[in-house]
């Protein structure tokens, strides 16, 4: 079975078109090597799947041509531990803690720079400018 179709019908990917960017953008690897989207898997491969943050390392344990429901997908692949506690450890740190540097965006502006330099001790500039 190809690559591609296995991504997509395990629910990976939402089409198998953004399964083959995926295979072809190195997101994907087959037994730990960069492999192409028609590439056949077979029944014991490991592969490491990267999902924007996310990131999956499965044993493939069995094959199917369609897309079923989820339950169905969950069943033709076991994930090691190792991924699952990884998975587990990054989605408690985003759910109980916010990046800091989240809320920045861009240059400071000329107000946050006085902050910054109240903060840091340095002299206000001239304010009669104003």
């Amino acid at each position: 079975m190809r690559l591609d179709k296995w991504l997509w019908a395990a629910r990976f990917f939402k089409t198998r078109s953004l399964a083959q960017q995926a295979v072809s953008g190195g997101r994907v690897q087959l037994n730990a090597e960069r492999t192409k989207r028609a590439h056949e898997v077979r029944v014991g491969d490991r592969l490491d799947i990267r999902v924007g943050d996310w990131r999956w390392q499965v044993v493939v344990k069995a094959l199917s041509e369609r897309r079923g429901p989820a339950e169905e997908a969950r069943r033709l692949y076991d994930e090691t531990p190792e991924s699952r506690a990884e998975r587990e450890r990054r989605q408690d740190m985003r759910r109980w803690g916010a990046e800091p540097a989240a809320a920045l965006k861009g240059r400071p502006t000329k107000r946050d720079r006085r902050r910054m330099a109240l903060l840091q001790g340095v002299p206000p500039e001239d304010t009669e400018s104003r």
